[in-house]
C-alpha cells in the first residue's frame, strides 16, 4: 500500500483568469467537502464551474473515442495556466431545467422503470375472458422465451392462452399511454366563457375573441349572413343566435365588407367558422410556440376523463398487485409505498419470494435517496413540471447519490436553493455521504449552515465584478470565523447585523388595507384563506412543497392577471379582493435574454439614448449617420467580421467549438469607421466597457441615463459592465436588473411578487436586497416574497407560513404575523429555526 503516500491531497489551480478571476492560484482539498463563498458576482462560479468543472469534464471527455466525443456536448478549455490532480467532474447546477409534460417523479428517479417490471413479472394478470390469473413464476419465465412464445401465458380457469403485458406495455410514454390524452393525464378543453369574455360588446365591436385570430377579421360579416345580429350586445342575442356563434355549421357565403375609406370588398366563398372551430382550426395549423401560447388562453387543461389523470391506458388496470393497479400504486406517497411493497411480498406465493425481494429491493433502492432528502411526501405520479426548484435539485442529487461512484469531483451550484431550513440538515448529511463514498465535493453556496458544515472554506472577493476575483481568505470554518479579512465571518459567528429595515408596529401592518384570497382545492391546498397587507413586505415561507407557489403564483398572481384582462377568476379561487391594486409584476431569477446581443445597457433601457448622443456628434452628422448606425445589431455599424458579437466561433471537427475574440474589432463589436466617432472623448465601444459606477460620472448631466444608472447602483449593481452579456448574470443580478424599469414611477397600484429573490445572494447582498424592497415600498408598492432565507424572513413586515411540512403533509397556513410571532408559534417549523436565528442575534 506504499502508493498511498504519493496520492495528492489537493487540486492545484495556477493562473485562473476565467471571467473576473485575477490570475489566481489556489489549492482545493481532495476527498473533502469544500465550500466556496463570496458576494454575488465575485467569481465563485467562475472558479467552481468555469475552472474546476469545465476542466474536469473536458479531460474526461478527451479520454473517450473521437466518434463518441462528437456526439456529446463538449466543454472548451478553461482560461487557466495549469490545473493539477483534477478528478473527472460532474456538475449539479443552481436551476435544473424544468421537466416536460411527460416527466414524473417516477420517471426522473427511475423508480417507475422498476415498478413497471414489478407489475409485469409479479402482477396478477386478467385473461380475455375476465379471469384473474394469480401471480406465478411462469410469467417471468414466459417473458424470457424467444420469438412468438415470449410473454404468452395460459389462464388456469378457462385455458385461454394470452399475452401478458410486458414492462414496456406499462410505459405511459410508449405503448401503455392512455389513447385520449396520449399519456399526459390532461386534455385541452376550450372554455366557452373565454371565447366571449365581455358579453356587453357587440360582435362588430369584437365580442367574439376567437374571431380576432389571424385570417378571421371578416367573420362578423359572415355571421351576419348566417343570421346573427352583429350590432346588438352579445348578451341580448337570442339563444338560437348564440348557438350559431358557438356551434353553427361550416358553410360558405357571399359577403360584402365595407372598408374605412368607403370601398366595398366582395368575397364569393367566405367560409363560416364558429367560435369554437376558429380556435381548433388555428391550433391544428400552427407549430409556432408563440402562437400556441396565445391560443392557450382559450383553453383549460383538465384531467383526462378516460384515465382520470393517471396517464396509463385503463386496460392496464386489469393487472393487480395485492389488489392495487399501477395507477393506484403510482399515486401512493413514498411513505405509503414502503409498507405496501412489504404487503406485496407477503401476498406473493413462496416460490416467487426470491424474485419479488430482488425487484422490490431494487425499487426501494431507487427511491431511498428521496427519503433521505425529505421528499417522502411525493408520489411517483407527481408531474415533474409541478415540482419546486428545491425538489428538482434534490431528485437530481438523489439520482447522483444512488450511482455510488467514487473518485469523482462533484461541483454543486447553490444546492440550498428552494430548501427550507429544516431540509438543510438532511442536505448536509447527503453531501457528507458523497464525500464518504470516496469523492471530492465543491459547493458554491451562501447558506450559513452549509458553509459552517464544510471541511474547508474558500472565500472570493472582496467585492463583485472587476473589484472581485481574488482569494480573500481560505481555511477551516473555525479559522475563517476568526479571520479579520473575511466577509462571511460575522455571519458564521452570528455577530452581523441582520435586520436592516424599519418595520411598522404590529397594529399598523394593515393600515393601508389588504388583498384577500381564498382557494378551495388546488394541489395540496384545501380551503385556504389569506390576507396580504398593502404597502408592506409580506414573506410567504414554509417547507419546500408546502404550497407557497400554488398560493401565490396560481392563486394571487393568476387572479390579479385574470382580473386585469376582464377574465373569470381561476375555478379554484373562491374569494379575491385586489385591494384596489391594478397591476402585478412577477420578478424571478430566470436569466435575461438568450444570447450575447442582450447586454446590461440594452436591457435597462439606456442604450437607445446613448446612441442618440453619438448621432448628434459633428462627425456623425457629417456622415449623415443616425442613432441606428451605432447599434452593433445593424450591418452598417457592426464589425463585418463578427457581425457585432465581438467574438467568433470556430468549428474544429471532433474538438469542441472554439470561441475567440474577433481578430478584426478585438471584441469591440463595431466597424473601424464607427469607432472613429467620439462623444466626450469616448468611442461607442469605450462606453460599453464602462462599469455602471464609472458610467454615472460620464453621463452626469444626461438625466434619463443618469437616473437609470443611479438606480442600478442603489441596487448594488454598480460593478456591472454596460456591455456585459445578460444571460451570464446570476439569479440575484437578473432579478434586480428587471426592477430598474420600475423604479422611476409611483407604484401605489402595483403588486410585486418575488420568487426566492435571495437565490445566489451572499448575506451582505441580502442586506442590499432588503434596501431595494424599501425603495419600492417608498414608491407605494405592495410586496409579496416567496422565501426560505431566514435573513429575508426576519426583515418582513408580515409573514404567512405554510406547512407544517411538504406535499400531503403541507398545504395549511400554520401561522401568520410578525417574524417575532412566527418565531414563537408552536405550530410553525419555520418558527423553530427563526427563533434559533433570532436568539443568536439577541432579538428575543
Amino acid at each position: 500500500m506504499r502508493h498511498k503516500e504519493t496520492i495528492p491531497n489537493n487540486i492545484e489551480v495556477y493562473g485562473a483568469k476565467v471571467n473576473n478571476l485575477k490570475n489566481i492560484n489556489v489549492s482545493i482539498p481532495l476527498n473533502a467537502f469544500v465550500a466556496i463563498t463570496g458576494v454575488s458576482g465575485s467569481g465563485k462560479s467562475s472558479l467552481a464551474m468555469g475552472v474546476l468543472y469545465a476542466e474536469g469534464a473536458r479531460r474526461y471527455l478527451n479520454a473517450l473515442a473521437t466518434y463518441t466525443r462528437r456526439r456529446i456536448g463538449q466543454v472548451g478549455r478553461a482560461n487557466v495556466r495549469k490545473v493539477k490532480y483534477l478528478p473527472s467532474a460532474i456538475a449539479l447546477r443552481q436551476r435544473p431545467a424544468v421537466p416536460g409534460d411527460r416527466s414524473t417523479v417516477g420517471t426522473m428517479s427511475e423508480g417507475l422503470n422498476v415498478l413497471r417490471l414489478i407489475f409485469s413479472r409479479l402482477g396478477s394478470h386478467q385473461c380475455p375472458n375476465g379471469h384473474q390469473v394469480p401471480p406465478t413464476i411462469k410469467v417471468a419465465q414466459a417473458m424470457d422465451l424467444p420469438g412468438e412464445a415470449m410473454g404468452k401465458i395460459k389462464c388456469p380457469t378457462c385455458g385461454k392462452v394470452f399475452m401478458a403485458p410486458s414492462a414496456e406495455d406499462f410505459a405511459f410514454n410508449s405503448d401503455g399511454a392512455c389513447k385520449m390524452c396520449q399519456g399526459t393525464g390532461k386534455v385541452r378543453q376550450i372554455v366557452k366563457s373565454r371565447l366571449v369574455p365581455d358579453a356587453n360588446k357587440t360582435i362588430s365591436d369584437g365580442a367574439v375573441a376567437s374571431w380576432h385570430l389571424p385570417g378571421r377579421n371578416f367573420m362578423p360579416w359572415v355571421a351576419r349572413e348566417v343570421g346573427i345580429r352583429i350590432n346588438v350586445p352579445f348578451k341580448d342575442l337570442t339563444q338560437h343566435e348564440k348557438r350559431l356563434v358557438f356551434a353553427g355549421p361550416r358553410k360558405t357565403y357571399a359577403i360584402n365588407i365595407p372598408s374605412r375609406t368607403g370601398k366595398i370588398f366582395h368575397m364569393n366563398n367566405a367560409e363560416y367558422e364558429n367560435a369554437f372551430a376558429a380556435v381548433k382550426d388555428s391550433l391544428a395549423t400552427t407549430h409556432n410556440a408563440r402562437a400556441i401560447k396565445r391560443l392557450d388562453r382559450f383553453y383549460e387543461f383538465g384531467t383526462c376523463p378516460r384515465c382520470h389523470g393517471m396517464r396509463f391506458d385503463p386496460t392496464l388496470y386489469r393487472t393487480k398487485l395485492a389488489s392495487k393497479n399501477i395507477g393506484q400504486v403510482c399515486n401512493m406517497t413514498l411513505t405509503e409505498l414502503k409498507p405496501f411493497m412489504h404487503k406485496v411480498l407477503m401476498w406473493l406465493p413462496k416460490t416467487m419470494h426470491k424474485l419479488g425481494r430482488t425487484l422490490i429491493n431494487e425499487l426501494m433502492d431507487s427511491i431511498k435517496p428521496l427519503y433521505d432528502l425529505g421528499l417522502d411526501y411525493l408520489t411517483l405520479s407527481r408531474a415533474g413540471n409541478t415540482l419546486s426548484t428545491g425538489e428538482l435539485q434534490r431528485i437530481q442529487l438523489g439520482r447522483t447519490l444512488r450511482s455510488q461512484t467514487t473518485g469523482v469531483l462533484y461541483v454543486l451550484d447553490e444546492p440550498s436553493v428552494g430548501l427550507h431550513a429544516a431540509n438543510v440538515a438532511g442536505l448536509v448529511k447527503v453531501l457528507r455521504q458523497l464525500v464518504s463514498q470516496g469523492n471530492s465535493l465543491v459547493v458554491v453556496d451562501h447558506n450559513i449552515d452549509i458553509i459552517s458544515a464544510a471541511d474547508y472554506i474558500i472565500e472570493i472577493g472582496p467585492k463583485a465584478g472587476r473589484w472581485g476575483g481574488t482569494i480573500v481568505d481560505h481555511g477551516t470554518p473555525k479559522e475563517i470565523e476568526n479571520s479579520p479579512h473575511s466577509l462571511i465571518a460575522p455571519f458564521l459567528k452570528g455577530d452581523a447585523k441582520v435586520i436592516v429595515r424599519h418595520r411598522p408596529p404590529k397594529d399598523q401592518i394593515f393600515k393601508y388595507g389588504y388583498l384577500q384570497l381564498g382557494i378551495s382545492h388546488r394541489f395540496n391546498l384545501h380551503h385556504v384563506q389569506a390576507k396580504f397587507p398593502k404597502k408592506r413586505l409580506t414573506v410567504v415561507s414554509g417547507y419546500s412543497g408546502a404550497g407557497k407557489s400554488t398560493l401565490i403564483m396560481d392563486g394571487l398572481v393568476k387572479s390579479m392577471q385574470n382580473q386585469s384582462k376582464h377574465q373569470p377568476l381561476p375555478s379554484y379561487v373562491t374569494k379575491f379582493n385586489n385591494g384596489g391594486l391594478k397591476r402585478v409584476i412577477k420578478i424571478d431569477s430566470v436569466p435575461i435574454g438568450k444570447n450575447v446581443r442582450s447586454t446590461v445597457a440594452t436591457y435597462c433601457g439606456i442604450w437607445d439614448p446613448i446612441r442618440k448622443l453619438f448621432a448628434q456628434t459633428s462627425l456623425a452628422k457629417k456622415r449623415h449617420w443616425r442613432a441606428g448606425h451605432f447599434s452593433y445589431n445593424v450591418k452598417s455599424g457592426a464589425c463585418p467580421n463578427c457581425q457585432g458579437t465581438g467574438s467568433i466561433s470556430l468549428d474544429i471537427q471532433y474538438l469542441p467549438d472554439m470561441t475567440m475574440t474577433c481578430p478584426v474589432c478585438h471584441g469591440k463589436r463595431y466597424s473601424q469607421p464607427t469607432l472613429q466617432v467620439k462623444w466626450h472623448g469616448y468611442s461607442i465601444a469605450d462606453i460599453l466597457n464602462l462599469s455602471v459606477r464609472d458610467a454615472e460620472k460620464v453621463f452626469r448631466n444626461q438625466n434619463k441615463i443618469e437616473f437609470i444608472l443611479k438606480a442600478l447602483d442603489r441596487m448594488g449593481l454598480g460593478y456591472l459592465i454596460l456591455g456585459e452579456s445578460t444571460p451570464i448574470l446570476s439569479g440575484g443580478e437578473a432579478q434586480r436588473l428587471k426592477l430598474v424599469s420600475q423604479m422611476g414611477r409611483h407604484q401605489d397600484d402595483t403588486l410585486f411578487v418575488f420568487d426566492e429573490p435571495s437565490v445566489g445572494l451572499h448575506p451582505k447582498d441580502v442586506q442590499v436586497l432588503n434596501h431595494v424592497f424599501d425603495q419600492l415600498i417608498e414608491k407605494g408598492a405592495t410586496l409579496v416574497v416567496i422565501e426560505h432565507d431566514l435573513d429575508v424572513i426576519m426583515n418582513a413586515d408580515y409573514v404567512i407560513d405554510l406547512g407544517p411540512k411538504g406535499g400531503i403533509h403541507g398545504g395549511e397556513i400554520v401561522a401568520t404575523g410578525t417574524p417575532r410571532e412566527i418565531a414563537k408559534s408552536p405550530k410553525s417549523q419555520t418558527g423553530k429555526y427563526l427563533a434559533k436565528r433570532m436568539h443568536l442575534d439577541h432579538l428575543i
